[in-house]
Order: structure tokens, then sequence, then C-alpha cells
């Protein structure tokens, strides 16, 4: 019986997952809008037009009436309209772009009382975009000092094996150690091969939230070491709803804690603490030395700042990263996540002061190692305006998969090119030492 429940548990999990990360669902109703350029991409100045097909159990319906919204990535529609599907398609003339950036087409269809959409996203030169949001002068000494001062915290770390979700190849556990103040502490759960010798390692750093983690199990049985980490200083295998009710208690809007002080801004601990967290690995005697960073949305985030903070990351993973280039809405085009400064009245100074020393695009100037990366048009969470604008600032070498109509979320064809990216690097780069 309880077998069964664990099960039970395991597969709402996965499910649960699967719906964070904002996969579709199927619908009756498909809205499709395509370019006329297969390749999505078009040179500043030359016109778009964008199909429009609806299909009902995958039969292209006609005589439905669509509306339609064009903007540029994440700005208000330009252009809208309605028009009737004619001989099952419709052609909408979208204009152009005189400038780099992303067109977008918002098709919707009412149908037995439901509204149906479909999105089209295209970019123009997206590979010159570059960020609005300036790297200050004191940035690196400002993270020299930071990470200083945190490590005069001894790191006093904590590990409780969890038998119940250890295998026959891999021992799991809770642990925990200093982070950046007196009590203050990160948590994860770490995944440790049992055969003898010195593994790789992998840090799984989270997407937004507060949540419990199961950790890489199966994964770390390929031999690497896998820690996966919380960012909130709170154990991650507590039952229950008390993440659901810090979500919307105590920890609401925790992105934007103190946004108006650079001292005091919750990312603060935050980066400081995935550091700590590779202090942490090297105490681990099974680690060899060879690490890299894995995480999408404010995990892709943490993953480039990280490397762009500590040296000892060899290689990193990005999924859509969050906190890219958040001060592009000052300038008239898409802000990164969690899109505070989309609203006029927080564009503070001391606001706009503080988010470039936390924005991913500074990180990104200061990668100096391999990654592989990859996103889509459609993500309306992190736009790819801001996405371009960090992955085009990093000078080292790069991976790019772009799945076009993905929003904010991936293909598992993304999820098993990255991870494939990511052993493959890590094996080669201990193989050869």
């Amino acid at each position: 019986m309880i077998k069964s429940l664990r099960f039970v548990f395991l597969a709402l999990f996965v499910v649960l997952q699967f719906v964070a990360y904002g996969q579709p669902a199927e619908r009756l109703i498909q809205v499709q809008v395509t370019p006329d350029h297969t390749n999505w991409l078009y040179k500043p100045g030359e016109k778009v037009k964008f199909k429009v097909t609806v299909l009902k159990c995958n039969i292209p319906q006609d005589n439905l009436e669509v509306r339609y919204e064009i903007s540029e990535d994440m700005m208000k529609p330009h252009q809208t309209g309605k028009q009737p599907l004619k001989n099952e398609k419709l052609e909408i003339n979208a204009g152009t772009m005189k400038k780099e950036g992303f067109l977008r087409c918002r098709a919707f269809v009412t149908c037995q009382g439901r509204e149906y959409e479909g999105v089209a996203t295209v970019g123009f030169s997206p590979e010159k975009l570059q960020p609005t949001t300036p790297l200050p002068a004191d940035f690196l000494e400002f993270w020299k000092s930071t990470k200083e001062a945190a490590e005069k915290w001894a790191l006093e770390p904590i590990m409780t094996l969890l038998p119940e979700r250890c295998t026959d190849k891999v021992n799991v556990y809770h642990v925990s150690f200093a982070n950046n103040d007196y009590a203050s502490r990160m948590y994860g759960i770490l995944c440790v091969p049992k055969a003898s010798g010195k593994y790789p390692a992998i840090l799984k750093v989270p997407g937004a939230g507060i949540r419990a983690y199961n950790g890489e199990a199966e994964r770390a049985g390929k031999g690497f070491i896998i820690l996966e980490i919380g960012i909130h200083g709170i154990p991650v295998n507590i039952e229950g709803d008390v993440y659901h009710r810090l979500y919307n208690g105590a920890l609401k809007n925790y992105h934007s804690f103190n946004m108006d002080n650079r001292d005091k801004y919750y990312y603060k601990r935050v980066y400081t603490g995935c550091v700590r967290a590779i202090d942490f690995i090297y105490t681990l005697p099974e680690f060899n030395g060879n690490l890299a960073t894995f995480g999408g949305s404010q995990g892709g985030a943490l993953s480039i700042v990280i490397a762009g903070l500590d040296a000892r990351v060899k290689g990193l993973v990005s999924f859509y990263p969050a906190l890219c280039d958040m001060a592009g809405y000052a300038h008239g085009r898409a802000g990164g996540w969690p899109h505070m400064l989309k609203d006029e009245k927080n564009r503070t100074p001391g606001k706009m002061k503080t988010i470039q020393y936390f924005d991913v695009v500074n990180f990104a100037r200061q990668v100096k190692v391999p990654g592989f990366y990859t996103f889509g048009y459609n993500d309306m969470v992190c736009p790819p305006t801001t996405t371009y604008s960090a992955y085009n600032v990093i000078n080292a070498p790069k991976e790019l998969f772009v799945a076009e109509t993905t929003a904010h979320y991936a293909y598992a064809e993304q999820w098993s090119a990255a991870w494939n990216w990511v052993m493959n690097f890590l094996k080669n780069k201990s193989k050869n030492e």
C-alpha cells in the first residue's frame, strides 16, 4: 500500500512539474500561425506575411472569424483586426521592423463559447541585438567583495541520507550549508554515485517559485554528482502545503524584494548561495574538479550568473533565461522577467541602478566557458529579445538550439540535447585531464 501511494505521489509530482513548465495541452481547436519565411528570420525592412489556419480534430475549418494582434516583442499591439477565414486560411500583412528585434502575431478564434489562441513570432536580425542594461564600472569589484564576505562564514555542511530515495547505484541526501549571513543556509538534494571513484558534478539551479525537489538519482547513476538546490533558505523536502503558503504569503513576489538597494536585494543571497553550493561540492571526496551548471528560466539565469561569477564552473546549460536585460522596457522594447520595470512607476533611480548588478547580461559578459543555450520565439515570460541580448554578448564557445514555436517551455528534444551535451562535455573534460 505504501509503495502504491509513493508511486501515485511520484506520478503526481511529474505531472505538476510538466504543467509548471507551461507545456501546452492538446485542444479540440488548434489555431496555427506560420510566417512566410521557413526559417522565421527576416532582415530589417523585409515585409512579413502570417498565415492563419484553424483545425478542429485536425480538419481545416472555414468561415470562422479570426481576431488578430501584431506587436513587437512584449509591446502593445500596433495593428489589430478581424477577418474571416476564406478557403480555410487567412493571410495577414504584418508589415516589418526597421531594426533588429522580434515581431509577433497572435490570432484568436472563438468556437462554442471558448476562445483559442495561436502565436507566431519572427526575428529580425536577432544576432545583432545588444543589451540596453549598462555594465557598472564597479561591477566586478562589487561581486568580488560580496563573495569574500560570504566566504567568511564557515560552510558547516549537513548531509542527511534519504534511504527511501537511494537506488542501487546512487546515494541521495538532503543537504544544507551556510550562505552569506548568520543562520542563513542553502538547502538541496544531493545525488552521489555509490561506486568508488571520482566524478564530475552538475549544479542544477531552480526555476522561479518555491517547491520541494526530488534530485536527479537516475542521471547521477550514469556517473555524475548532481546537486539540485533551492534558493530560499528553507529545506527542500518538506511535505504538505508549506511551499504553497510561502509562495502566496511571506515570499510572494520575492523576486522584487528590496529591488532599490543592491546590498539588500533578494537575489544577492541567491547568487552568493549558488557560489556556496560550489564550495560545498568541492568538499565532497568523490568530486573530480569538473563542474557545470544547469537550469531553466530563473535557473537558466542562475546558470549563466554562476558561470560568470565563479571560474570553477567549466561549462553551463541555460534554457530561456530570466532576468535578462530588465531595463529594456525603459528603452521601448521587451525587458526580462520579472517584468517589474514594465510599469513606468517602478523605474525609480534606485531600482534602475540596482538591476545593473544583478542583470544576467552583465554576467554573460564575464562567461569564458562553453555553454549550451536553448529557447523559443513565442516566450512571453522570458522574451527572445532579452535572451538574445544576453546570448549575443557571451564571448565563449556556445551552442544554440532554437525551437522557434516554443513559448516558456521546452520540447523533449531540447531537454535530451541539453542533458546529452552537459554529460558528454563533463565526461570528455574528465577524460582529457
